[in-house]
């Protein structure tokens, strides 16, 4: 009999544990690296970001808004699943944590990678939905 190998399932302690240096997100267990971004993506996302947060302090909203890199665990049972959205807008203080955030963004941005638009439009989106994301 030929023992079936087991594939590794990683966690999010595994994912806190990862240097700094690497960028990488950790979708049911398996580990997608993440390019550095360019210069427009983050031209684009440093834009995007000011205007949210400038409306945001202008309206006196509850809401605070992050940029990537800024862990989120969309559901807090689930510890196989942490991803950097490129900006995520929290109006739940309680879903806040000094790591990020615990439980579904109320809108996430993600400026999509030509590289890899599947990893964007299907598989984080997918998550998204299904963790109660409102707005994407």
């Amino acid at each position: 009999m030929i023992p079936v190998e087991k594939e590794e399932i990683y966690t999010v302690e595994d994912y806190y544990n990862t240097s700094n240096d690497e960028r990488m997100e950790l979708i049911k267990g398996v580990f997608y690296d993440m390019a550095p971004p360019s210069r427009r993506h983050q031209r684009i996302s440093g834009e995007l970001f000011g205007i949210i947060r400038d409306y945001i302090r202008k309206k006196n909203g509850p809401c605070e808004v992050y940029a990537a890199p800024f862990g989120v665990q969309l559901n807090a049972d689930d510890d196989t699943t942490i991803v950097e959205p490129d900006i995520s807008v929290i109006c739940d203080k309680d879903k806040l944590t000094d790591r990020g955030c615990t439980g579904a963004p109320d809108w996430i941005i993600e400026i999509v990678s030509t590289s890899n638009p599947a990893h964007d439009y299907i598989r984080k989106l997918n998550l998204y939905y299904k963790a109660g994301v409102r707005l994407y």
